[in-house]
Parts: C-alpha cells; sequence; structure tokens
C-alpha cells in the first residue's frame, strides 16, 4: 500500500513567514513548505527589511522588521519593488502589509498575475491614508503603493472575489496606528477557512483580535473557531495596535496537495495513505475527505495516516465554496464515477492562475467526460475513459491543474503534460512522490 508524507501547508507557511517577518525580534520556523511562491513571499518581506536564515535541519530563523515593512523614500519616489511572480496569494496578503509600512512599494507579477484583480482590496486601504497607482491595467497589478501608515478607523471589504483580501487586512491591522474595525460586506464569502488559517497565525503570534457578529440588536463577540462562514453585513473584525510576537512556529500538513494521493486510494486499484496531516485542521480542503466518502471511497483515519480505499463511486451535487482548490482533483475523480456530478458555488476560480473552470473542462473532456460549464462552476457526465492510449493535457501553467491531470494515469491513459514543472508552484516534490502511486 502506497503511504505518502503530505507536504507543508501553503496557507500556512505564507502567513507564518509573514507573521514572523513583521514580529519584534527572532522566531524559528520549522516544517516551512519549500516552493516558488514561499520563496516569493520570503523576498519580499526581505526587500521591507526581514532577514531568512535557512539552517541545516530544515527550519528557517527569521529576524522581523518590529511592526514597520520599509518602502522607498517618500522625497524620492523610488520605490522598493515586491515581485510577487505568478503568487497570488503573495500579491494580496502583501499589497495590505506594505501599505502598513512607510515608503514607496511597487509591487509586480509575471503571467497571468496582471489580470487578476487586485481592486476590491486597494479601495477598502483608501480610507486608511494610502495613496495608490495602477501601473497598467486598472485594478490589477503592477501598481504602486504610497503609504505613511494605517491610520486605523473602520473600512470594509468583499470576499466575492477571494478571501485574501480580508486575510491581507487583518494580518496588516495590528500594525495601524489606531484601533481598526474590518467589516465584511459584499453579497457573499468564499473560501471562509482561508480567514480562519489567518486568524490562527495571528492568535499563535500573540496578536490580539475580536471577531463580532450581529444578531439584529448588537454586535456580540464570536468563537471564532466556532464560525463555519461570515455573513455580509452582519460579521466584523475589531483589531488594535500590537506588536507579533516572535516564537518559534511548526507549519502543518497541507490538505490541497494531499488530496490528489487522497483521491488516487479512490479512483485506483490500491489505497493509498498520507501521513502528517491534522484531522481537526482549520483547513478548508480536508472536505476532500467528505466528498470522496459521499461519492462511494472508503475513508480510514489513525495515528498512523489517512488512508482512502478504492470504492464504486458515483457522482454528487457539491457546493464547493468553502475548498475552492479541490475542484480539479474532484472533477477528476468525478469522471471515474457512475452518473452525473455537480460543482457548484466557484465562480471565483476563473481568476486564478488560469481559468479553472474552463480549464478543468478541456481536461476532463480530453480525457472523455462530457462536460459543461456553467457561471459558477462544471457539470461533468463521465462516459468511458480513453484508457490505453496517449492524451495531451494542457496545465494551462497552472499547478493544481497539472497535479490533477495525473490521476487519470490510475485509468491506463498514457498522460501528456505540456508543463509539468509548473508543479514547483506549491509542491516542488509532486512527480517524485507520485512515482511511488503508480508503481
Amino acid at each position: 500500500m502506497p503511504t505518502v508524507a503530505a507536504p507543508p501547508s501553503k496557507s500556512f507557511s505564507h502567513r507564518a513567514v509573514i507573521a514572523a517577518g513583521l514580529a519584534r525580534g527572532t522566531s524559528r520556523l520549522t516544517g516551512l513548505l519549500d516552493s516558488h511562491d514561499i520563496s516569493r513571499t520570503r523576498d519580499c518581506l526581505h526587500a521591507m527589511g526581514a532577514d531568512f536564515h535557512p539552517q541545516s535541519d530544515g527550519s528557517c530563523i527569521v529576524s522581523g522588521v518590529a511592526g514597520r515593512p520599509h518602502g522607498g523614500d517618500l522625497e524620492a519616489g523610488e520605490p522598493v519593488l515586491l515581485d510577487v511572480g505568478e503568487s497570488g496569494t503573495t500579491c494580496r496578503l502583501l499589497v495590505a502589509v506594505a501599505a502598513a509600512g512607510r515608503g514607496v512599494f511597487e509591487i509586480r507579477g509575471e503571467g497571468r498575475m496582471h489580470d487578476r484583480p487586485i481592486g476590491e482590496l486597494v479601495r477598502a486601504l483608501f480610507p486608511l491614508g494610502i495613496e495608490a497607482l495602477y501601473l497598467a491595467k486598472s485594478g490589477c497589478p503592477p501598481l504602486t503603493v504610497i503609504t505613511r501608515g494605517l491610520s486605523g478607523g473602520e473600512t470594509a471589504i468583499s470576499l466575492e472575489e477571494s478571501s485574501q483580501y480580508l486575510s491581507g487586512l487583518l494580518l496588516a491591522a495590528p500594525l495601524a496606528a489606531a484601533p481598526l474595525t474590518v467589516n465584511v460586506s459584499g453579497k457573499k464569502t468564499v473560501s471562509w477557512p482561508y480567514v480562519a488559517i489567518t486568524l490562527s497565525t495571528l492568535a499563535d503570534f500573540g496578536v490580539p483580535f475580536a471577531v463580532e457578529t450581529f444578531d439584529g440588536a448588537a454586535w456580540k463577540k464570536a468563537d471564532w473557531r466556532a464560525l463555519t462562514d461570515v455573513v455580509p453585513g452582519a460579521t466584523r473584525f475589531v483589531m488594535r495596535p500590537a506588536a507579533y510576537i516572535p516564537r518559534e512556529h511548526a507549519v502543518e500538513g497541507d490538505w490541497s496537495s494531499a488530496s490528489y494521493f487522497l483521491a488516487a486510494g479512490a479512483v485506483g486499484r490500491a489505497p493509498v495513505t498520507v501521513t502528517g496531516l491534522r484531522p481537526d485542521s482549520l483547513q478548508g480542503d480536508r472536505a476532500i475527505l467528505d466528498i470522496l466518502a459521499a461519492m462511494g471511497a472508503r475513508i480510514d483515519v489513525s495515528p498512523e495516516g489517512v488512508t482512502v480505499l478504492p470504492g464504486v463511486l458515483a457522482g454528487c451535487d457539491l457546493d464547493m465554496g468553502r475548498c475552492p482548490d479541490l475542484v480539479p482533483t474532484v472533477a477528476v475523480a468525478a469522471c471515474f464515477a457512475s452518473g452525473e456530478t455537480t460543482i457548484r458555488n466557484v465562480a471565483h476560480l476563473r481568476l486564478k492562475e488560469s481559468d479553472r473552470i474552463e480549464a478543468v473542462a478541456e481536461n476532463c473532456t480530453q480525457a472523455g467526460a462530457i462536460v459543461t460549464t456553467l457561471p459558477d462552476g462544471l457539470r461533468i457526465r463521465p462516459r468511458p475513459l480513453r484508457t490505453d492510449q496517449r492524451v495531451e493535457f494542457s496545465a494551462f501553467g497552472d499547478h493544481r491543474l497539472a497535479m490533477s491531470a495525473a490521476l487519470f494515469e490510475l485509468a491506463g491513459i498514457d498522460v501528456v503534460l505540456d508543463n509539468p514543472g509548473c508543479v514547483a508552484k506549491s509542491f516542488p516534490t509532486f512527480w517524485e512522490k507520485w512515482a511511488t502511486i503508480e508503481n
């Protein structure tokens, strides 16, 4: 039975690097993910004054900026460059963190990054005293941020496009000059579990905060760990100036990256065990177990790891708004099932490294399924997969498309990818570990 160790969580790694980089003093991070995206976040924080010292044991010693990210001189107008590459998480979290610093910052990336929106976050920062100039396309990077720090007060942010906007504000809020209240606006929220990861990181690094909900008569403090969603107009985050406290911090395993191997246990011929995962994790993508179980796979969770055993899979109707990164994995698994699968509430996937709705549909169609794209998702009707054939798939430059396409190998398809190396964005050792599943 193949056993695979889950890589460190990308979401937790981003936030741990930021918190340690903002702290007053020296932190030690263990289990940090080594990937392109995390390198971008680390390099941007270094440009703002933090120092990172990798250790021989795999840990990283971080000397923080004591709550003062350094930009270029305000008088000279020469910016500090923050190159986020293709990392949307780096961009959205660090635009807010830079705004809480002092000076001039230029944020730019590459590939699709300059078409990915950032305008909602910038609009929320304007009332807090910053200036911003878009250098190409309005509402998208590249942009220049000019700041003397956040003033505090009150602002509002919509989570309809991304929860990362709110996470960025929450990471920056302790650096404001005065208490700051962040209200949730808009009509709906997506990806709440990622905000819970942000709150968990704040708590781990000693930053106080309160989450309040409105019951129709008054605002009341809520237990953020018990929240399963946020209601626009009835949820707010109350922050006050505080220092990030340096500490030792261990990063847990990544449910998103584990999903490909867990799905392999469901669609392949042999069980697969993944170690290093926390069953009680705040990561929304631990929902992969519930989804695979609902489709008919058998699940075993033990101290030794999480094991998924093959089963007769059936299609499901799935609201995946809380776990959108699982959509490529689940869509491929649906191609192995009997009956139709509908994936809903993931319209924001069109704004990822690729248009993930159209890209997933194309790859599933290439494998033999009948796929209908919806405004907010997909409908997948499986047909016999093109087994014992060579099929060319596109990764669309998107790490999750590349890793999910590998699952088609378990149907006997000779999978040919145009850009297998793009997995380095989040999981550089994926193909090495995938080889243990194939064998």
